[in-house]
């Protein structure tokens, strides 16, 4: 059998939401899409879009969690093409402090997010 599909959304957990969805704006242009919220107030999920793609990012937040996530040796993360003045948009991220590795031989560079997600920021191809 051959299945054919696409990619719908990514799913991380954060311990701050609003201070997730700020991050996601400021850093990467990302804005709300909608939120899913449970009944009982015990968790929000908030999509972020790009406005130009049908892949979403959902920010899970739960009521009980108080403790950071274990992202264990981080090995796994996101990739975000960036339009516009690569070098001004690197010097920016680098400036908010958001920065966590490079490696200029390959052209890229990798910022992370309040909870320690690591983002992959490369120019637009």
């Amino acid at each position: 059998m051959k299945i054919k599909g696409k990619f719908d959304h990514f799913n991380i957990n954060v311990l701050d939401l609003e201070k997730s969805i700020a991050f996601y704006n400021q850093a990467l242009g990302l804005m709300e899409h909608h939120r899913k919220q449970a009944a009982d107030g015990s968790f929000i999920l908030v999509y972020l879009t790009d406005e130009s793609s049908t892949f979403l990012l959902e920010l899970t937040w739960l009521r009980d969690r108080k403790e950071p996530y274990d992202l264990g040796d981080n090995e796994s993360h996101l990739c975000f093409r960036v339009a516009g003045d690569y070098e001004a948009i690197h010097r920016y991220h680098g400036e908010m402090g958001w920065v966590c590795y490079e490696n200029p031989a390959m052209g890229l560079y990798f910022i992370h997010d309040p909870d320690d997600y690591w983002i992959e920021v490369l120019p637009e191809s």
